[in-house]
């Protein structure tokens, strides 16, 4: 399958924008997939990465480390989230006809490193979407479309950087976003 990793960019933005707009005032320290973070620490991690994923193409470092993310969302988190990813798009359309871009994870085709940038997003818009109870899920179609960056990176950057949690382990039958998630090391059918 191959993967318009621009179109699979807006996509997983538009999807982490609609969780974050789902979110209720009172749920924002709720717990979450990621068993250190609340609701607002995954977002701010989110919005943190996305920058921090084209901060050597535009030269600008996230304002904190996206694993320790200080919270800029406290006015307005969906305002302020609309922010970064537009930006976050802008940089990865100015490299849109390189060969290559720079990346945290090395140099990679653009199309590659949306993907990157589009898994991040997508799976962060589950996390936020399962913790405050949301009828978003990972759709299939998305899930599918993450596939091919998802096995290029994830155990580079839980590797390299301790940054997933162990790949967990399916039942026969699990479909491609059970598959995904439990990949990057979370439980599927987490709740509350």
């Amino acid at each position: 399958m191959t993967v318009d990793g621009f179109k699979l960019l807006a996509d997983a933005h538009d999807y982490l924008l609609a969780a974050a707009r789902g979110v209720p005032a009172g749920a924002w320290g709720d717990t979450t997939p990621c068993s250190e973070w609340t609701v607002r620490q995954v977002l701010n991690h989110a919005r943190l990465d996305q920058l921090a994923l084209v901060m050597q193409i535009t030269g600008v470092a996230p304002a904190s480390d996206p694993f320790e993310p200080t919270d800029a969302t406290a006015d307005n988190p969906v305002a302020e989230l609309t922010a970064v990813l537009e930006a976050a798009a802008a940089a990865w359309q100015s490299g849109r006809d390189a060969e290559s871009v720079p990346t945290p994870m090395g140099p990679m085709p653009a199309n590659m490193g949306t993907a990157a940038a589009a898994l991040d997003a997508g799976i962060h818009a589950w996390d936020i979407a399962r913790a405050t109870g949301q009828d978003l899920p990972l759709t299939e179609e998305m899930a599918e479309a993450l596939e091919d960056i998802a096995s290029r990176t994830v155990d580079f950057v839980r590797d390299s950087f301790g940054k997933y949690a162990p790949p967990l382990a399916v039942e026969e039958g699990a479909s491609r976003a059970e598959r995904l998630l439990a990949f990057t090391g979370r439980d599927p059918h987490w709740s509350r």
